[in-house]
């Protein structure tokens, strides 16, 4: 069954010039896993500070294994000087 992740990042004010490119070497390397069928980010119009993840993996176990993955782990721990609060994350399932 795939999984469905969304992910909203509220960035520091001061933190969007360091923390985009971070994120766009998470794209990049993400969707080269085999489990991604879907990695989006998307930047807020309204407000520059505020990232969207749109993800779809084929699995639970793609999604783990994703999260163990070095790039992910560096960003977890970069994350609490980046962000002005943690990432909201929300799992589904089609309906």
């Amino acid at each position: 069954m795939s999984v469905y992740l969304t992910a909203i990042l509220k960035a520091k004010k001061e933190s969007v010039k360091d923390l985009k490119p971070i994120l766009d070497n998470m794209v990049l390397n993400t969707r080269k896993e085999e489990a991604c069928e879907k990695y989006e980010l998307q930047q807020s119009l309204d407000d520059e500070t505020v990232f969207i993840f749109h993800e779809i993996w084929k699995n639970k176990e793609g999604l783990d294994a994703h999260n163990q993955q070095s790039y992910i782990k560096e960003f977890v721990v970069k994350a609490p000087e980046l962000l002005e609060k943690p990432a909201r994350i929300y799992l589904a399932k089609l309906v």
